[in-house]
Parts: C-alpha cells; sequence; structure tokens
C-alpha cells in the first residue's frame, strides 16, 4: 500500500492508504480527527467539509492519492483554542442543536469570509445554500455568520 505525506492542520503527516480512500476516512479512522462528519458520502450534504488549499472541499469524495502537496485544514485546525470567530457567533447566537452539520458549516463559512470579508444576506445565503442542517437552523447559521463577518472586518 502507498504512503502519503500529508499536511493536515500544519503539521506534516504520513498515512499509508490505498490510492483512492477518501481524505475523511483518513481524518476519522487514520489520524482520530472526528470533528469532520461523515453524511451523506456522495459530497451533497455538507457535513465532511474540509479547507484544501483554502478552500471549502468535501472530504467524502476526496482521494488521498490527489493530496501530496495541498495544506488541508479541519475544523480541529480553524483554531486551536476554539476561538475563531465562527465559532464564538456560533455559541453566541446559539446555532447548534444537534451540532451534526455544525463543523461542515463552520468550514464552508470560513472559506467563504476569507473570499467575501462584507457578505450581505442574501451572499451568505448562496455560500451556505449546499449544507444541509436536519435540524433547519438556517437562520441561526446565517446570523452567526454575519455576526462573525462582523467581527473579522
Amino acid at each position: 500500500m502507498p504512503t502519503y505525506n500529508l499536511k493536515i492542520n500544519g503539521k506534516q503527516i504520513t498515512v499509508t492508504a490505498d490510492p483512492d480512500t477518501p481524505l475523511l476516512w483518513i481524518l476519522r479512522d487514520e489520524l482520530n480527527l472526528v470533528g469532520t462528519k461523515f453524511g451523506c458520502g456522495i459530497a451533497q450534504c455538507g457535513a465532511c467539509t474540509v479547507h484544501v488549499d483554502g478552500v471549502a472541499t468535501r472530504s467524502c469524495q476526496l482521494q488521498v492519492a490527489l493530496l501530496d502537496k495541498e495544506e488541508i485544514t479541519t475544523i480541529e485546525g480553524l483554531s486551536e483554542a476554539g476561538d475563531h470567530p465562527l465559532q464564538e457567533a456560533w455559541k453566541q447566537v446559539d446555532v447548534p442543536q444537534c451540532g451534526y452539520c455544525q463543523a461542515g458549516q463552520i468550514m464552508t463559512a470560513a472559506s467563504f469570509l476569507k473570499q467575501n470579508p462584507n457578505p450581505t444576506t442574501q451572499e451568505i445565503r448562496e455560500a451556505m445554500h449546499g449544507n444541509l442542517c436536519r435540524c433547519a437552523s438556517y437562520n441561526r447559521i446565517e446570523k452567526a455568520v454575519a455576526m462573525a463577518a462582523e467581527k473579522m472586518s
């Protein structure tokens, strides 16, 4: 089985895996980074979202063989102390209910806010559209993203 040198959350990590193994399973099963969730397995729900070179990416469909030179950030690497403005806004607005989709929601929002630091409500809605929330906390998610954008600007 091949070996891959990955840069995850700022650390160089070596893993041995089949080339077609999804990054999600490397993170969860091999590295115990379980903040990234399995939702649908077909890159449609957003629960498995991580950053690859700063871009929100669905890890359930991303093969480990494609990641030798990319920088990967998971929810655990977004802020070591859990105090990223989005994480703080999430708590302040009381977004989570079941919490299952929240890491993916936050990772999507973080990538979006890097590209668009002063979004309109409609832009937030469009950016977050691809992330599903089983509890339908969409209004609170939108409010938290807007609050974080204000804090970050």
